[in-house]
């Protein structure tokens, strides 16, 4: 059963961690130092996230001088762990062991014996070779793993066959075995073996094996010895290149991997092609229109103003100089000589189209919020990619959600100062902007509750979700399960960090001036009334009918990266290819950015001028394609279940895909804010 520290075994702690810290952080060791086998978890193999700690199994204290009955033993002494290790479920205590660096005596074995198995250990036993649990342990950073049983039938009867008395085909024993319809029995391997390389004064390299013929049956009152023999032997390989066996180099660098940034890149090159077309093509024409029936009521004014007739009618020509048809195919024409052409499409809404989105607080606070998410990953990732200059990121435990919680904190500002400058460039198009007195009062308000919304919004998700998988946790008693202390320095980190720079960016953002030389930061005028939106429009042009595809483009974009990410998180891969990552945001960017112009285009082409939440639904749709594709992988990709592991694969995937929405949405919006006052900027109206 999981043992309770003593005071002095606290204070033990402490002075084992002044002493190892040299070593482990330097992993430079000396003949004769003493090295440290740390373990970390134990659990299911197919869930990952339900973990325990090591001696929630009732294995026994190593009989060394760190045995608890010693006064200076370090047994199940607890590491000190940063913010990033506990919240990656790291729960690393000293496993008694005694290993000295480069021991020439030719191997070590450590023995213990537990008391007899009482009903409840070996239950818990008997669950851990049923649910195939396995082991981590840690020795100078590095991790090793193994199985802690097996589900076996009769070993004795095996051993009489011909499998062989060192049981080196159980696999077919146990085959054979199920076929007869046999019962299966919960075996404990009882010797390990510990072989540690070193080159020169650094530990390189650490392999754990299991002996088959130690599988010893578990059963109540029954005592079990084990047996862990530790060798220690030279080797050739470079430091540098230690943690290289960890990474699976043909799994994340296949021709698969390699084909879908391709593929990714051929999307966006064909997207760029359609948005060339819309801004050449079409665009052209429009200006044309526009400008001929602008510059031809322009004449007649200036004819009537003369007093000044013509008798010859000139034909109204396109931007090619060609002549306009009518239905029939003739030359149109109108009275006095020319006819005018009507506005119709985006033009139509320029009174109206920078009239200020519904729930614009809301709308500023989800929009800084996703400026923070573009500026925390981008950060993450680049940190990542900067692996060599500083250490690469998955050596080093909880590196990543380190870097998360900085970038994070610090990327504050940027979510205050983009929600203060978007909710000041449309407040003055609103109702109470526009009234002076309401200005002074109601603007008060807004600003207060769009500040209010930037800071709270994203913690507040985040503080609803977690809770929920703590609780679980904790009654579970699993190591990822954050323990009060953490959970008190989050907090302070959000107050004193995080919510002082949300404040400031949004007061810098409240205070920047947006216009340029310009008073008014809009092409056009917004007018007071707004314009209706038609009704009767074709389907192209109806925002829900172009979101989906707007989403699914952007999703193919990455889907293949998302099942590289995915089996990182959830089946023990160490994903360590950045560049492709990097690569693959940069595609997710361009891809998201011009399908959401394609939308905005179609939907302003059908005189519907509330294209703001429209831009940012078209992003953001690529969340709902990842959650989707998450519970694919769930029921066809792992073998996960219970309860535990359930809720923390499906909060966590929520948690990734509202954050990759908001993150999408945001650019979509971007993008088409861009396109919008780009078209608007060259058009003469009225």
């Amino acid at each position: 059963m999981k043992q309770i520290l003593s005071p002095h075994t606290l204070l033990t702690t402490l002075s084992l961690v002044a002493v190892a810290t040299g070593d482990e952080y330097t992993h430079r060791y000396k003949k004769g130092d003493r090295v440290d086998l740390w373990v970390n978890k134990v659990g299911p193999y197919a869930n990952p996230q339900e973990a325990y700690e090591y001696y929630t199994l009732p294995y026994c204290a190593p009989d060394t001088k760190h045995h608890p009955s010693n006064e200076n033993g370090a047994f199940n002494a607890l590491k000190a762990h940063s913010i990033g290790e506990r919240l990656g479920g790291h729960a690393l205590r000293h496993s008694g062991h005694d290993l000295v660096f480069a021991d020439d005596k030719g191997g070590v074995l450590e023995t213990c014996t537990t008391d007899a198995l009482t009903e409840e250990q070996t239950a818990l036993f008997a669950t851990a070779a049923n649910d195939q649990w396995f082991y981590q342990m840690y020795v100078d950073d590095l991790p090793v793993w193994g199985m802690v049983g097996e589900m076996l039938p009769d070993l004795d009867a095996a051993k009489s066959e011909k499998f062989g008395s060192d049981l080196s085909h159980l696999e077919e024993a146990v085959a054979k075995h199920a076929l007869e319809g046999g019962k299966l029995t919960p075996y404990v391997y009882t010797k390990r073996t510990l072989v540690v390389s070193y080159n020169d004064d650094r530990i390189v390299k650490v392999d754990l094996t299991s002996d088959p013929s130690s599988l010893k049956e578990v059963k109540k009152g029954m005592a079990l010895t084990f047996e862990l023999d530790i060798q220690w032997a030279k080797t050739n390989t470079p430091f540098h290149s230690r943690f290289d066996r960890y990474l699976d180099h043909a799994f994340f660098k296949h021709q698969i991997h390699w084909f879908s940034i391709f593929n990714s890149f051929m999307m966006v090159l064909f997207l760029m092609g359609l948005v060339a077309l819309i801004l050449l093509r079409t665009l052209r024409k429009d200006y044309a229109r526009y400008a001929l029936n602008h510059g031809g009521r322009d004449l007649e004014m200036a004819e009537q103003h003369d007093h000044h007739g013509s008798d010859e009618e000139e034909e109204d020509v396109d931007e090619n100089g060609k002549p306009l048809l009518d239905e029939g195919g003739r030359p149109s024409s109108g009275p006095g000589g020319r006819m005018g052409v009507e506005d119709s499409g985006w033009k139509q809404v320029h009174g109206d189209v920078f009239r200020a989105p519904k729930f614009l607080p809301l709308l500023a606070a989800i929009l800084g919020t996703g400026w923070q998410l573009v500026t925390l990953v981008m950060g993450v990732v680049l940190f990542a990619v900067a692996g060599p200059l500083h250490g690469a990121v998955h050596e080093e435990r909880g590196e990543v959600l380190h870097a998360i919680l900085v970038f994070y904190s610090l990327s504050s500002i940027v979510a205050g100062y983009a929600s203060g400058s978007y909710f000041k460039l449309y407040f003055a198009t609103t109702p109470a902007g526009r009234s002076k007195g309401g200005a002074a009062a109601g603007g008060t308000t807004q600003w207060q509750l769009t500040m209010a919304l930037t800071v709270l919004l994203l913690p507040t998700i985040l503080v609803g979700i977690l809770s929920v998988l703590n609780f679980i946790a904790l009654c579970y008693q699993t190591i990822y399960y954050i323990p009060f202390l953490v959970l008190l320095k989050l907090f302070f980190l959000w107050v004193f960090v995080s919510v002082p720079l949300c404040i400031l960016g949004t007061l810098l953002g409240r205070h920047a001036k947006l216009g340029g030389k310009k008073s008014d930061p809009f092409p056009c005028r917004v007018n007071a009334i707004p314009r209706p939106i038609p009704d009767d429009i074709q389907w192209y042009g109806v925002p829900a009918n172009l979101i989906p595809f707007a989403g699914l483009l952007s999703f193919g974009s990455i889907f293949i990266e998302l099942y590289y990410i995915l089996t990182s998180l959830w089946n023990y891969k160490f994903y360590h290819v950045y560049g492709f990552l990097l690569g693959v945001y940069a595609i997710l960017c361009l891809v998201v950015c011009m399908t959401t112009v394609i939308v905005v285009y179609f939907c302003l082409n059908s005189e519907n001028y509330l294209w703001q939440w429209t831009a940012f639904y078209s992003g953001s749709s690529t969340a709902l394609y990842v959650f989707l594709y998450s519970i694919y992988y769930f029921v066809f990709k792992t073998s996960m279940n219970g309860l535990v592991q359930t809720s923390f694969y499906f909060g966590y995937m929520l948690l990734i895909s509202l954050g990759v929405g908001t993150l999408c949405g945001t650019l979509g919006h971007w993008a088409a804010n861009k396109f919008v006052r780009t078209i608007f900027q060259n058009v003469k109206v009225d």
